[in-house]
């Protein structure tokens, strides 16, 4: 089924399109099937593949529609320059790379974050959880109430909708991590107080 956040009048029109279409490209296909297929027709087949998988699947078609065409991005490293943590949100020398976020309907977004020792976020939730992986470093994680986690490259952290938690590096040695978060009704995180060096440095004493 199509989503009723599209119009009928623009669906309805769009599935005529398509259904159009879908009997045009069955038509080539046919012929790509050909016994006498050449390595050209060969890739021209395997685009009216993927076409056809399009136009009959209703969600690939549903973001077919809302895009214009189904694409792929690539952000190459280094397209885009780092940018400075906000003293707002962190504590001490953090850098956000590759920011991304996802086209509507998608929601997902994220960064590459890194810590330099002792830098750290401030406490904050997400309206639908966050997922970290860590890649490089050592840090710690800990949510409102539990004890803190030490958390190494390889590891997976996922911090439940609601949940108060905060994260970052050591006190000796930095933590990068890709962080990533979906939005609900167009917000991500929920920023709070800033972790004390008090309270951080204290947490040395119970790992």
């Amino acid at each position: 089924m199509f989503s009723r956040s599209i119009d009928e009048s623009i669906a309805a029109p769009a599935r005529e399109l398509a259904q159009e279409e879908l009997r045009r490209l069955l038509t080539s296909a046919s012929f790509a099937k050909a016994p006498h297929l050449s390595f050209s027709a060969g890739i021209h087949r395997r685009k009216l593949d993927g076409r056809i998988a399009t136009l009959t699947s209703p969600a690939r078609f549903h973001a077919s529609l809302l895009s214009g065409e189904v694409t792929m991005e690539i952000k190459r490293i280094g397209s885009q320059p780092s940018a400075k943590g906000p003293a707002e949100w962190f504590t001490g020398a953090v850098r956000m790379d590759q920011s991304f976020q996802g086209a509507e309907p998608a929601r997902v977004g994220g960064s590459t974050v890194t810590f330099e020792p002792g830098a750290r976020t401030a406490w904050h939730t997400h309206p639908l959880g966050q997922t970290l992986i860590v890649t490089a470093g050592c840090g710690w994680a800990q949510r409102e109430g539990g004890a803190v986690e030490e958390i190494r490259p390889g590891d997976v952290v996922w911090f439940s909708p609601g949940e108060k938690h905060w994260h970052g590096a050591t006190p000796r040695t930095a933590l990068t991590h890709l962080a990533i978060a979906e939005k609900l009704d167009g917000r991500s995180v929920d920023w709070m107080e800033h972790v004390t060096d008090e309270q951080y440095t204290a947490l040395s004493t119970t790992l």
